[in-house]
């Protein structure tokens, strides 16, 4: 990791002090020797199965490792004055009940909708003075075919029939968002009435096929062929494709040719803000916010949140990371034992940590499937990604659309900006650099502003710049590590690719936070630094996530529950799995 800064800047204000960390300063001295259930980690899967927990009566503390909350879903001031999403930085799939249930924006959540949303500059080399094109989407259809038709008429006309195709698929998958996958375990060994039960958690399958009907075949489909088979039978223009085709690529070490890769890309597309499906936003004061707003809700009534020592804190240093699960001799969650070796007894625990460390390093070995054992720790989490938030002077000028006289932000400054995606061939030639163990020469770039629709990011007339790049692999071509001079060759490169679209972006950038795999992997706890604690592949979802026949919530012990990405519905800042968990455990604390 690498961050510097030239200090051109004046700083802005702290944010205000958070309720949660208002409660949590209060709690700090207070850790009680039982609750009823612990949470492990307080990323948003965490909190928000605390949220839950809590308001269903169950008292509940949450113990995190690092100094701030939110997991991945955090705002950090790496650079005096500018605040980044240091991690996560988009919201869309946030489940809406969750917004409704834990009264989000009573506890302060403000979102800025995106419209336009995607912007692809291209480059187009000898077209003389003329201006170069760009690809510019939102919500208005009728500007959406206008944009298109500048590559492909055809495809304009077939744009808003894809729109609707996968609107109805996206419909078709949400009900399995919100609900434990089929307990096959239980149709299989489950006693009478256990197979009873396990009928209801079919109404959710049914209902996904009714939506689909007779197009079944092409929805399935959609989910198992390479993204570039799908797109190919909609669409000509490259430019358009390749656009489409990094949401079926970001975060996954796959390329647009791989089988599969058209499920990542409708994981990305069903998501909705507002009521508005598809639709994905910034969060006010960055995605720590969100976290914060989650944090309130807990809090306010009765969760318990305990942070390792805050920055500039009198209270004296507590080790309260989560050091090991209790078991008791007949097989039984009993509580954790944290770091100083204090011992919390509690009736059930919850891990928002991934199924790798959760299993392999917290959980007594001896309870847990030698067969279980080795699926775990074979999961793939192999990452393309790494991170780069960038503090800069202004806001960049590219060429296929040039800023403002007085630099104001302009409509396209609010999108997800793709470069080095005008075509799925340069995604696909990024993707074979990093089968060769080397970062991507030409990287695909995921670059979002989001203090152009935010000021208070940012001192005034500067920006943060969220760069989203791949690929680069964990371990570099020879079994090398990352390290300093390696993270600052492959941050050149990637500047240096935006400097071709935007002239003028390197003089602007005032300091960088440079994060590869495995510094998201040591810093957020990200498994080989994957976002989605484990590949979001066809192999490793549903009632196979994280593994066969150990799907859903429950743990092969009583009273440990997986809440993380790493159960399903898998990845993104969803709260589908802490939602989904808090009730699985809350129904069987009630039968205890």
């Amino acid at each position: 990791m690498a961050a510097s800064g030239r200090g051109l800047c004046k700083a802005v204000a702290a944010s205000p002090f958070p309720a949660w960390r208002r409660a949590h300063t209060e709690a700090r001295g207070g850790l009680k020797p039982e609750y009823d259930a612990v949470v492990i980690g307080a990323g948003h899967n965490g909190l928000v199965a605390a949220a839950y927990l809590q308001r269903l009566g169950v008292n509940t503390a949450i113990f995190e490792r690092r100094h701030v909350i939110g997991g991945a879903a955090v705002t950090e001031e790496i650079i005096p004055g500018f605040k980044f999403s240091r991690a996560s930085y988009l919201l869309s799939l946030l489940r809406p009940q969750i917004y409704t249930d834990l009264e989000l924006k009573k506890h302060g959540l403000r979102l800025h909708l995106r419209n336009p949303y995607s912007f692809t500059p291209m480059l187009e080399e000898g077209a003389g003075s003329k201006v170069p094109r760009c690809l510019l989407l939102g919500t208005d259809m009728a500007e959406n075919k206008k944009q298109i038709a500048q590559f492909s008429q055809k495809d304009a006309q077939a744009f808003p029939k894809y729109e609707e195709f996968m609107h109805r698929l996206a419909l078709a998958i949400d009900p399995l968002l919100d609900a434990a996958p089929v307990d096959i375990a239980a149709f299989q060994h489950g006693s009478l009435l256990q197979r009873m039960r396990s009928l209801s958690t079919l109404k959710p399958l049914l209902k996904a096929g009714r939506i689909l009907g007779a197009q079944l075949p092409r929805y399935y489909e959609v989910l198992t062929a390479p993204i570039t088979k799908v797109l190919d039978q909609w669409f000509e223009s490259e430019p358009l494709k390749a656009t489409l085709a990094t949401d079926a690529v970001i975060g996954a070490m796959t390329s647009p040719h791989t089988p599969g890769s058209g499920y990542v890309l409708l994981h990305h597309v069903m998501g909705g803000l507002e009521g508005m499906q598809g639709a994905w936003g910034y969060v006010q004061g960055g995605m720590g916010a969100l976290s914060d707003a989650i944090a309130s809700s807990a809090t306010t009534h009765g969760a318990s949140i305990f942070t390792e020592k805050v920055n500039g804190s009198s209270t004296p240093p507590q080790l309260l990371t989560v050091a090991k699960v209790q078991v008791n001799s007949e097989g039984c969650v009993q509580g954790v034992v944290l770091e100083d070796g204090t011992e919390v007894r509690s009736k059930m625990v919850l891990s928002n940590t991934s199924p790798q460390i959760t299993f392999l390093k917290l959980t007594p070995q001896e309870w847990l499937p030698e067969e279980f054992l080795e699926r775990i720790s074979q999961l793939d989490t192999r990452s393309p990604v790494t991170k780069i938030n960038v503090a800069v002077d202004r806001l960049p000028s590219f060429l296929a659309a040039p800023s403002a006289p007085r630099g104001q932000p302009l409509p396209h400054h609010q999108c997800s900006i793709h470069l080095n995606c005008e075509d799925t061939l340069l995604l696909h030639q990024a993707f074979e650099d990093a089968m060769d163990g080397l970062p991507s020469h030409r990287p695909v770039i995921e670059l979002c502003i989001p203090s152009s629709l935010d000021p208070t990011l940012a001192p005034p007339g500067c920006h943060v710049v969220s760069l989203f790049t791949q690929y680069t692999p964990y371990t570099l071509a020879g079994g090398k590590a990352w390290d300093e001079q390696e993270r600052d060759a492959y941050a050149d490169r990637v500047f240096d690719c935006i400097e071709v679209y935007a002239p003028g972006f390197k003089d602007s950038v005032v300091g960088r936070d440079i994060l590869t795999p495995p510094d998201l992997e040591r810093i957020f706890g990200l498994p080989g630094g994957n976002i989605f604690h484990c590949a979001m592949s066809l192999d490793q979802l549903y009632f196979a996530r994280p593994v066969p026949l150990h799907s859903g919530y429950r743990c092969p012990f009583q009273g440990l529950y997986l809440c993380g990405s790493g159960a399903h519905p898998g990845g993104g800042v969803m709260g589908a799995a802490g939602r989904n968990a808090a009730h699985v455990a809350f129904r069987d604390l009630k039968s205890m």
